[in-house]
């Protein structure tokens, strides 16, 4: 079973759900998917919010393997996104030696603010914590007392791992930054990421590869009518 965590904001509630039809519609293999949201999470989650925090899901993304009782794999997906793959070629990537394994970006945005007004910020690995793939039994560093209590920065920097060779790279085509990253036709793109803003909001309706998200939101609205 691949199991899969979408982190969760209200604010972004349609693209959580587009997301998810986009995994399910292709996936060859059974997949679970469960959102990362603190109204579910009770107690594990009660730091308090931060300015520079974008997004409900900012750290408590980083309870997944706790989440998973530290054993086995996981993967973890910010919602802004959609998957134009197999989730199980993702899957298939799992390597025993690492503790996570990510897109390893370059990424040094220039502007200060993104969807909704929110804050940019640039820092050391930005973006390699959008999506993860968790060797959970080597991540028992990611308890509540630590996700609620670390600094943000030695969250998404993988401070918690001590060690930067257990951070293993997976290829680029599963997190490709829209608007970001030169443009590419979709056959060679596994994951898109509107980080900076999903189509939809009105603000971001025509950026990159819209059509492509209004085309999986349109394909779920049909299930629905159909009551499949």
């Amino acid at each position: 079973m691949i199991r899969v965590f979408i982190g969760f904001d209200a604010r972004e509630n349609v693209s959580f759900h587009v997301l998810s039809q986009s995994i399910h519609s292709r996936a060859s293999e059974p997949v679970t998917i469960a959102p990362v949201s603190l109204p579910q999470l009770g107690n594990l989650m009660w730091r308090d919010r931060n300015s520079l925090q974008s997004t409900d899901f900012s750290f408590s993304r980083f309870l997944t393997p706790y989440l998973c009782n530290f054993e086995g794999w996981a993967i973890f997906m910010d919602c802004d996104m959609l998957v134009l793959d197999d989730i199980a070629r993702l899957w298939e990537l799992r390597d025993e030696k690492y503790a996570v394994q990510v897109v390893k970006h370059d990424h040094q945005p220039q502007e200060t603010t993104k969807f909704l007004g929110a804050p940019q910020t640039a820092y050391e690995k930005k973006n390699w914590s959008s999506v993860m793939l968790f060797n959970c039994a080597k991540c028992t560093a990611l308890t509540p007392d630590y996700v609620n209590t670390a600094s943000g920065l030695d969250l998404h920097r993988f401070n918690w791992l001590n060690n930067d060779d257990l951070i293993g790279e997976i290829p680029h085509r599963w997190n490709h930054l829209v608007a970001y990253d030169p443009h590419r036709p979709t056959e060679d793109i596994s994951n898109l990421h509107y980080t900076i803003g999903g189509p939809y909001f009105k603000e971001y309706k025509d950026t990159e590869y819209a059509q492509e998200w209004f085309d999986e939101r349109d394909a779920l609205l049909k299930c629905v009518q159909r009551g499949e």
